[in-house]
Formats: C-alpha cells, structure tokens, sequence
C-alpha cells in the first residue's frame, strides 16, 4: 500500500476539492499521479472542456512503499478522493486502472516560455461570464422544437473556440480553469507582502500563458491546464 504524505491539512483540502470536480464532469474519472521526491501532480481530463488539468500538491516527504524514486500510475479519482484523509493529510494510492488514451499523452517537463497577451484574473473572470450569458441568450432565442443537442453543441463550440484576444488560447481553456478552481483569489496572511495595507487579506497572482512545441499551458497559483494547438502536428508531445 502506497501512502501519500501531504504538506498539511490545506494541500489534502485543495486536491479532495480537485478531485470532487473532475468527477463532477465525469463519475468515471481517472487521474495520473506522477511523483518524485516532495512534489506530486496531478492529471485530469474533464470531457467539457478538451483539455488537460494538472494540480500541483506538495508533499510532507517521499511516499512510503512505493518505489524508491518516481511514482507514475493511473488511478480511479473516485477511489483517491475516498482515501483523502483531510486531518492526517494522508492518501492511499489505489489500484492501477487501464489509462484513457489522454494518459499516454502528457505535456512536455520542460521547455516553456511565456506569452504575451494575456488578461489580469478578473478580465478572465469576466470574459468566461459573458460567454456563458452569451449562450444562455442565444439558446432563449431559440424555439423549443430548435433547441436541439446539435444546435446547442454548435453554439457552444462557437462561443468556447473563440481565443482570448491574441493569444491563441481558447475560451473554453479559461472557462475549465474557472470552472476547476483555479482562477479564485488566493488569501494570503495578515501582515504579507500580498496583503500588507489592503486591509482584505487577499492576493492575487496572475496567471500565465505559456507554450512549449505544441502546448499552450495556462498556469496559475492553484493549477494549470493544458492543451494542444490545432494545426501543430505531433510537435511537444511526450508519451510517457
């Protein structure tokens, strides 16, 4: 039995809470855990959105009974988040499953270079919110006999595949990284730098847009997802 040693109370909290929504979009959901030393990651893929999660958690110390070096399986999510011990910030790896073909296929280590372009959190937050009013006007325009699964599907990738300004990056990628968890306002404790003199306790780092080879990565504080750009070919993948 493998036992994870998280950092503490709140790195259990953050990836019981990860878990919980990769599983919102899909009950059957299956993560990839790779390890090595202190730092775990986390791969998900919800189906809404066509795009790889990742949560970054620390560790309290290298996992026990595991391999010495590296850990690397494909697991139930379901199944992890029950072994999330939040007050003892434990996990039990379960059993391997056969990975979804997404597994296989995983961003590159290495290599990334930041993009210009990119809106402040709130600009993001904004955007994700017109797109989703944008669409529930759109579908109210339409009679109930037009109001089909293909004509809601064709909206939807009409307004999720529009890029946000330059970048390159689609809206859905923006709307996953909302709707996972990952654009919230971080709190940071009284007398931080972050919070010094605002009063709120709260800060906020900006997320980045980086690419690598085919990859465009939208990183932030509390996650990041990734996806690859259409029309790139095969460049950046890394099958491990």
């Amino acid at each position: 039995m493998t036992v994870l040693h998280l950092a503490d109370e709140g790195e259990a909290a953050d990836l019981a809470a990860f878990l919980s929504r990769l599983l919102h979009y899909d009950r059957s959901a299956a993560v990839r855990l790779q390890a090595a030393g202190t730092a775990l990651a986390v791969f998900g893929r919800p189906p809404s959105f066509e795009v790889l999660a990742v949560r970054a958690v620390r560790l309290a110390k290298p996992y026990e009974n595991g391999l010495d070096d590296t850990l690397d399986v494909t697991v139930s999510a379901g199944e992890l988040l029950e072994s999330v011990d939040e007050q003892a910030a434990t996990s039990v790896v379960p059993g391997t499953v056969t990975g979804p073909p997404w597994a296989g296929v995983l961003p590159p280590r290495g290599g990334w270079r930041t993009e210009a372009g990119l809106p402040g959190p709130g600009a993001l937050r904004a955007l994700v919110a017109a797109a989703v009013a944008e669409f529930r006007a759109r579908m109210e325009e339409l009679t109930p006999e037009d109001r089909t699964r293909a004509e809601l599907d064709r909206v939807g990738r009409e307004i999720w595949s529009r890029t946000v300004g330059e970048t390159g990056l689609p809206v859905r990628a923006v709307h996953a990284a909302q709707s996972l968890g990952f654009l919230r306002t971080r709190r940071t404790p009284p007398g931080s730098e972050a919070g010094a003199g605002s009063g709120a306790g709260l800060g906020e780092d900006a997320p980045k847009l980086l690419s690598s080879g085919a990859w465009l990565r939208l990183r932030t504080p509390f996650g990041s997802v990734a996806l690859r750009r259409a029309g790139t070919g095969a460049l950046g993948i890394s099958v491990r």
